[in-house]
């Protein structure tokens, strides 16, 4: 555990209320439901973070669902929040971390650098009978100096232009990477090339992460032998595609990008190489 990949819930519970806290719990086919849930309770002193309003931008249907907004425009949510480059920063969902490590990707994205998952998410932390609160925390509006660090992602061009040289990472289910199945993009299949690595097996049956030994054995095993660097990743809408970059770092295999756009941009021209 440490302050900029993962966190366990005792070391929240132990850091209240110096840590800073994001609730990122979301629902893709029921977008209402996590600030449902925040509002029902929450761990003390966390803001909810919405992942359609506050880390997406605006659609124009060619895209993908969940692009990255301007830098600015999340800038300017940043400082809504009241947050400060010196706080340290804990973002958790439901439980897997999924949408949690969308957010701590995107902290790192403008260069906050003290922002962590909570392992186990809120599933384990009521689990444990740890407190939940119903009050939403005030916080004084701070102006944030984001340090863009754009060698974090990729857009789709980059993707076009590079296909084939870079490996790319598919972070969806199996069934779904393979075309067999498709439950919220409009085609299915994968980009060309793309290799697998569900992101739901970096977890472990209790729901918190593998270890970092295991996650660089599992993941070397898919890289062969290339550089984490050579590394774009995607999913369906590029959120689960951070998990698989937060595992990365967890295993030491830092360097890896995002392609937020991912397939539900990738595959709205027909142009574009797809399999199967």
């Amino acid at each position: 555990m440490n302050g900029s990949t993962l966190v366990s819930t005792g070391e929240l519970a132990a850091n209240f209320p110096k840590w800073r806290v994001f609730d990122c719990r979301h629902d893709l086919a029921r977008p209402d439901l996590g600030e449902q849930q925040y509002r029902e309770g929450h761990i003390p002193g966390a803001l909810f973070a919405h992942l359609d309003r506050d880390l997406s931008g605006a659609k124009t249907g060619k895209n993908g669902r969940h692009p990255l907004p301007e830098p600015q425009d999340f800038e300017k949510w940043l400082e809504k929040t009241g947050l400060t480059p010196q706080d340290q920063v804990v973002c958790y969902d439901a439980g897997p971390g999924a949408m949690a490590a969308r957010l701590w990707w995107m902290l790192r994205w403008i260069g906050h650098e003290k922002v962590a998952v909570l392992d186990g998410g809120f599933a384990k932390w009521t689990k444990e009978g740890r407190p939940v609160a119903l009050d939403v925390p005030l916080f004084t509006p701070l102006n944030y100096p984001i340090k863009l660090r754009k060698d974090f992602a990729v857009d789709v061009r980059t993707v076009e232009q590079t296909l084939g040289k870079p490996l790319l990472l598919d972070a969806r289910a199996p069934a779904r990477y393979r075309g067999e199945q498709e439950p919220i993009d409009p085609v299915a299949g994968r980009i060309k090339g793309a290799k697998n690595r569900f992101n739901l097996d970096n977890m472990t049956p209790q729901g918190t992460f593998k270890s970092s030994e295991e996650l660089k054995k599992e993941f070397q095993a898919v890289l062969h032998g290339r550089p984490p660097s050579e590394v774009i990743h995607y999913c369906g809408s590029g959120v689960a595609a951070c998990h698989n970059l937060l595992a990365m770092e967890l295993a030491g295999l830092k360097g890896g990008k995002l392609y937020a756009g991912s397939w539900s941009e990738w595959a709205q021209d027909p142009a574009r190489p797809k399999e199967p």
